[in-house]
């Protein structure tokens, strides 16, 4: 019984912060989900065309790509069956013609996870009046800058960020980055790189459990979590991109992304220590740039099926947009496949343009 009373506390807290000083594989992965229903739709194939308000999150030199005065972007999408939500929201501005700004946030949670810590008091007796709720949550507050040099074509950029993740009142941790963009356009083609955590990302995690929750720990063979930090290694996201004319009124967009991680071998399809290659394409179709048909592949891992036969896997995308004068509205779906817990997920995002009006 004391062990189902510290399940849900125990998976939350490691799951987030029982970190000891030294570089992660997985820290800080809810920045690397994605936002947009339109990036995502193309697999987040999207570093080097991107040219909105969710730039400020993909790669802030995209910002300068804002036509409008401001631009606000909002998504919300569920996982695990709608135990997990990520919610976005974003707001862009042109300073002047070659330079722009972008504030976005970002929450990550499981809300309403029972605490049963307490559930059973040092005489063994079980009061359910003691069992309360809380949340596990990341949370990321993103705050970027795009300028135009004098070179033709190329577009700069930088963010900073502050992450904040929480585990009810247990556990808490504070973080600081910072990102770099660049895209460069020649004519038909778009180039992008985008270098997440450049500086290196620290989280610094503090733990505070009670008496009892220490003696439950304990008493069910299990560390108590000290308080540590945790490091985000540098990830750098290649990208290239090209608009084809398919018909006078049909347009293609077509991009591919490949994420440079060196925090040791993954399991992506290019696999060595440090350095591991993700690729990811993603396509867009659009119609008189109304209507929006999209899809890519990303995730390309090596598994075992059930007889334990090496096979290739790989989650599709598609995704659909509709733009109505100023307002924009995406839809994703993911796949993550059938021997998933997950089998998909829905993004559904907005982008209102925004034009200030004449003193």
């Amino acid at each position: 019984m004391k062990k189902y009373a510290i399940c849900c506390l125990i998976l939350a807290i490691f799951a987030h912060g029982y970190l000891m000083a030294q570089p992660r594989k997985y820290s800080n992965e809810f920045l690397a989900i994605g936002v947009g229903g339109a990036s995502q739709g193309m697999a987040n194939s999207c570093v080097s065309s991107i040219n909105d308000v969710t730039a400020g999150y993909w790669n802030p030199a995209g910002l300068l790509g804002i036509k409008n005065d401001m631009q606000l972007g909002l998504m919300h999408s569920e996982y695990f069956a709608g135990i997990a939500k990520y919610d976005y929201g974003a707001l862009a501005r042109k300073i002047d013609s070659s330079s722009a700004f972008a504030v976005s946030f970002i929450r990550f949670g499981v809300d309403n996870i029972p605490n049963t810590t307490e559930l059973i008091d040092a005489a063994g007796n079980v009061d359910y009046d003691k069992i309360t709720q809380f949340s596990a949550a990341d949370y990321a507050f993103i705050v970027s800058y795009a300028r135009a040099p004098k070179i033709k074509g190329l577009k700069l950029g930088g963010s900073a960020k502050i992450v904040r993740r929480i585990v009810g009142d247990f556990a808490g941790a504070w973080g600081f980055g910072l990102d770099a963009g660049i895209q460069y356009e020649n004519k038909d083609w778009k180039f992008g790189l985008m270098a997440r955590d450049i500086s290196t990302t620290f989280n610094v995690w503090n733990y505070s459990l009670t008496d009892q929750m220490k003696d439950v720990f304990i008493a069910t063979g299990n560390d108590l979590p000290t308080n540590s930090y945790e490091i985000t290694l540098p990830r750098i996201i290649l990208g290239a991109a090209r608009k084809f004319d398919v018909t006078k009124d049909i347009g293609l967009l077509a991009e591919l992304n490949a994420d440079l991680t060196m925090d040791g071998k993954r399991n992506v399809l290019i696999k060595s220590d440090p350095l591991s290659v993700d690729p990811h394409l993603g396509l867009e179709f659009n119609y008189k740039e109304i209507v929006y048909l999209r899809g890519g592949i990303m995730n390309i891992q090596k598994e075992q099926d059930v007889t334990g036969k090496p096979t290739t896997t790989l989650m599709p995308i598609f995704g659909v947009g509709l733009k109505l004068k100023r307002l924009m509205i995406d839809y994703a779906k993911t796949d993550v496949g059938d021997n998933s817990i997950a089998l998909s997920s829905h993004i559904i995002s907005v982008r209102l343009d925004i034009n200030r009006q004449a003193k």
